[in-house]
């Protein structure tokens, strides 16, 4: 009789323990410094960005001025679009909010219409528990709506602390990074970095591009249809578009549910549109932009995602990907991988 047993080789086996044991160690620490590592991760991604600009200007100026005109510039302009476009996305956010309670009377309206037509069927469905959810959904949002100062205050202090750290990336960061590669064995010393800036700072990068495509394409789609709320609309779309997956699935959900009660035409106008810039980006868009980025069966890429928001919510959810990306890299797990060909075919 065929015992799987003895299939596993030595090497095989120590490296599924090596990567089961480096799982649950990055579980570990993912769950323990989940708020740091999400500051250091943004902090990394622009200086990495930054780093094209200072490059070009190393040779005008000194590294250190060419890194901080670099800085302030960017300071500046990310400033000057958070005083007109933030505030303004903040103000139609003030406004749906304050307008939630008497959408959700509109979709209550909805709902007991729909049940009495229901009932001259002969078909009794009872909708008031759904009712009732909806009702505390927007007492949800009027506290939300309270607390929200505190909110963008905990936020502006955690965007000073990633722009000091950037800056700072920007400055000193080569000399720590090549230490610290320099404890690495000789033949990881090029594959770690590698595989760190394909899986996350390709990434990140990546998916911010096809978010902006798609924030956008749908503020000018709310724009032609005359939707209100469409900067606040565009913005919750663009940001769930950051979840790889089914993030503008959900987006798209959450704008469509919004407009619903300004008519139901109109839900349907922005679903189709929407659904039309999503097929763009997914197969025209997220082919040339993510090529040699994260490549995951999509099976695995679920997996990931659903790992990560339980180890670690919404910070989990942005890690888990580009995590699971690297351990495959470094360990050539091609069964992992997308279009990694027919499976293996077992013997007896």
């Amino acid at each position: 009789m065929f015992n799987w047993l003895d299939r596993l080789e030595n090497r095989r086996l120590l490296r599924l323990l090596l990567l089961f044991a480096l799982g649950w160690v990055g579980v570990q620490l993912l769950q323990y410094f989940a708020y740091v590592l999400l500051i250091f991760l943004f902090a990394a991604i622009l200086a990495f960005l930054l780093n094209y600009p200072v490059r070009w200007l190393k040779r005008y100026l000194p590294h250190g001025f060419a890194v901080t005109a670099v800085f302030l510039g960017t300071l500046a302009l990310l400033i000057g679009l958070g005083i007109t476009l933030g505030l303004a996305i903040i103000g139609q956010f003030q406004e749906l909010i304050t307008s939630l309670p008497s959408q959700i009377d509109l979709w209550i309206d909805s709902l007991e219409r729909m049940e009495q037509f229901l009932e001259q069927w002969n078909l009794e469905i009872n909708f008031q528990q759904l009712e009732s959810e909806l009702r505390n959904f927007a007492l949800a949002g009027l506290q939300f709506g309270f607390g929200k100062l505190q909110a963008i205050f905990a936020l502006f202090v955690g965007g000073i602390i990633v722009a000091v750290i950037t800056f700072f990336m920007l400055l000193e960061g080569e000399r720590l990074w090549q230490y610290l590669l320099s404890f690495l064995p000789d033949p990881w010393r090029d594959r770690v970095p590698q595989a760190l800036e394909r899986n996350f700072l390709g990434f990140f990068s990546g998916r911010l591009l096809l978010s902006l495509f798609f924030g956008t394409g749908t503020f000018i789609v709310l724009l032609v249809l005359r939707a209100p709320y469409a900067l606040a609309l565009a913005a919750i779309a663009g940001g769930f578009d950051l979840v790889p997956g089914i993030g503008s699935t959900i987006g798209i959900s959450l704008v469509c549910l919004i407009l619903l009660p300004k008519g139901v035409a109109l839900s349907l106008q922005v679903l189709i549109s929407c659904i039309l810039l999503q097929q763009v980006e997914e197969n025209i868009l997220m082919p040339r932009v993510m090529r040699n980025s994260v490549n995951l069966n999509p099976v695995v890429l679920f997996f990931a995602l659903l790992v990560g928001a339980t180890v670690a919510g919404i910070v989990g959810v942005f890690l888990a990907i580009p995590i699971t990306g690297t351990i495959v890299s470094l360990w050539d797990l091609k069964a992992l991988q997308a279009g990694s060909g027919d499976p293996p075919q077992s013997s007896s």
